[in-house]
């Protein structure tokens, strides 16, 4: 563990059928108004809607609705939700729904009494926080971004065709508290199941893929994996697994609440190119990552080549007698595309309605990041030639 750090993470949260007796009990730690932010007509479909309404009004809350939330969120609803807080003084955002719900109300949190345009002053220049800060809580539908359990919150501008990250200060920005009950991810579909499977894996493997020390996270970051992988499989044969999907929920808290990444560098490459692949097509981020991760890490294996040969033989189990090096990591790397067709995603960036005509302006936005390589334009441009 060779870089310094500090570590504190202050969301507490419920995990398990019985989650949601929790509610009312954190509900009650603030004040009356609650500005309720979801995305369409599942909560409502499973009676999910129905049961935290009667537990707001069982605290006498009094609730403004923020409905329609986009699986990639937009800063106009962004917008929406800060002048909802305004009007109706939000004590509380509560989220209820998946990562893009949860990422969108951390977003409104910090727009919502901020001077000037938050967009330009957060997500384009990495501003300072530096205004009040409405306190979220979340019940989550489907697992994948972590955002349950992070400061982080990505949001896309329609109009400028830009879709960004900002990690927010943890104290701050961070849900207080998160209600994971697996159940409540069983009726989602399995495109939407998958999508965020490979998520959660790519968090894992953006985390992994950096560094040459003896580092307890990339051990860390391998179980991960690994306990991903078979829950996976499972959960693809049977979506009502419990066990499995419970599996599935804590392995993306845990993949992207930072634990796993103390002591590391990092890469995030393969998401920055999602990101604006995403902002063009307006395709399942999770759908994304798997299209872009192969011919990426083809593209970047022999800068890192030993961490590559590691991921092969202690994730894939892959045999290293009789090979190269080389022909070790891309065995993994074939493992791994082998996986996301196991799990039925598509492989190909002209399935989620790219045009080639789009690539240019894909590869030219993209922020330029990487771990053990940063690609430059021309690069990211031959990895989503290759993706298409």
């Amino acid at each position: 563990m060779n870089i310094d750090f500090t570590y504190h993470n202050p969301t507490r949260i419920h995990f398990g059928r019985t989650a949601m007796n929790h509610l009312e009990e954190e509900l009650n730690l603030y004040g009356r108004n609650i500005l309720f932010v979801y995305g369409k007509n599942s909560i409502k479909k499973s009676g999910l809607y129905d049961t935290v309404m009667k537990a707001l009004a069982a605290c006498g809350k009094r609730v403004t609705e923020l409905s329609g939330i986009n699986s990639n969120p937009r800063y106009t609803q962004v917008l929406e939700g800060a002048r909802l807080v305004r009007e109706s003084h939000s004590d509380l955002i509560l989220a209820v729904g998946g990562g893009s719900v949860v990422d969108c109300a951390k977003a409104i949190s910090v727009s919502a009494w901020c001077d000037g345009d938050p967009w330009e002053r957060y997500w384009e220049k990495g501003g300072k926080l530096a205004n009040p800060v409405v306190p979220v809580g979340s019940i989550l539908t489907m697992t994948g971004t972590a955002s349950e359990m992070n400061s982080g919150s990505v949001i896309t501008h329609e109009e400028k065709k830009l879709k960004l990250g900002r990690v927010f200060p943890l104290a701050e920005v961070t849900p207080k508290f998160s209600i994971l009950n697996p159940e409540f991810t069983f009726s989602v579909p399995k495109y939407q199941m998958v999508s965020g499977i490979f998520d959660i894996f790519s968090h894992l493997m953006e985390q992994y893929f950096s560094g040459d020390d003896d580092c307890v996270s990339d051990y860390l970051l391998e179980g991960d994996m690994l306990a991903l992988i078979s829950a996976a499989r499972k959960a693809v044969k049977d979506p009502s697994d419990y066990e499995a999907r419970s599996n599935i929920m804590w392995c993306a808290t845990m993949g992207l609440n930072k634990i796993l990444a103390l002591s590391k560098t990092q890469d995030w490459e393969v998401h920055m190119i999602e990101h604006q692949l995403g902002a063009y097509t307006d395709c399942a981020h999770g759908i994304g990552l798997a299209i872009v991760s192969i011919p990426y890490y083809r593209h970047i294996y022999k800068y890192g080549l030993h961490r590559f040969v590691r991921f092969a033989q202690n994730v894939w189990k892959v045999r290293p007698e009789g090979k190269s090096d080389e022909q070790i990591a891309l065995e993994g790397i074939q493992c791994l595309s082998d996986f996301i067709a196991e799990m039925g995603i598509p492989q190909r960036l002209r399935d989620v309605g790219a045009t080639e005509e789009m690539l240019p302006l894909i590869a030219e936005s993209a922020i330029k990041c990487g771990g053990y390589h940063v690609p430059d334009t021309a690069e990211v441009l031959d990895i989503l030639k290759e993706a298409y």
